[in-house]
């Protein structure tokens, strides 16, 4: 049997394409000091780094969804605000571009906020399907409001999958999480998971 050629990559942002540990961090933290929730940087990182922004104002006792989306929308607000502290894994977006020109298709698939990657993308000079960028461009973007279940679950991976086309065999994942490494697992993909010395050589 022939083996089928890869055709589509599909990277998680956060952690895997660009380093956003510590502007996340410092947004979160400024945005719920300014709302009177005192909250560390340590704390933060400990106990509550990689949940969806929701789950994590619930876990802090906010239980006014009004309240939920005004912080919401204040951290996007102040996310750029510390973009001095991004890093682009270079040496990985560097094989996607030369994967592109041989043909192939690369998509960020994240469960993070569209306005936060769509921020962080333009501060790293990349852009998205119709947009001309200096470091080149994706070809797709999901997010976390696309599909119903998150990571773990396999959708946002296979989402990606059946709108370009392509099979399981035919994809190959980036990631850094554990949850992320368990999506493409279930999904049926190659995948490779990311260290963070991709970003501290």
């Amino acid at each position: 049997m022939t083996e089928r050629r890869i055709r589509l990559i599909l990277l998680d942002f956060d952690g895997t394409l660009a380093d956003t540990r510590r502007a996340n961090t410092l947004a979160y933290v400024a945005t719920l000091r300014e709302a009177g929730y005192p909250l560390t940087e340590a704390e933060y990182e400990a106990c509550y780094f990689g949940m969806r922004c929701d789950e994590f104002l619930r876990e802090r006792g906010i239980t006014d969804p009004k309240e939920r989306e005004h912080l919401r929308l204040r951290k996007i607000a102040l996310y750029p605000t510390f973009f001095d502290t991004v890093r682009l894994n270079e040496p990985l977006w560097n094989f996607c571009r030369q994967f592109q020109r041989q043909g192939g298709r690369v998509w960020i698939v994240s469960t993070g906020s569209r306005a936060n990657i769509d921020n962080a993308m333009r501060h790293l000079g990349i852009g998205g399907p119709d947009e001309d960028a200096p470091n080149g461009q994706v070809d797709g973007i999901l997010s976390g409001a696309d599909v119903v279940r998150s990571k773990p679950a396999p959708d946002c991976f296979l989402e990606a999958m059946r709108r370009e086309g392509c099979t399981p065999s035919e994809t190959l994942i980036f990631e850094d999480s554990d949850v992320g490494i368990e999506a493409a697992r279930r999904s049926g993909a190659g995948y490779f998971r990311i260290g963070k010395e991709a970003f501290h050589p």
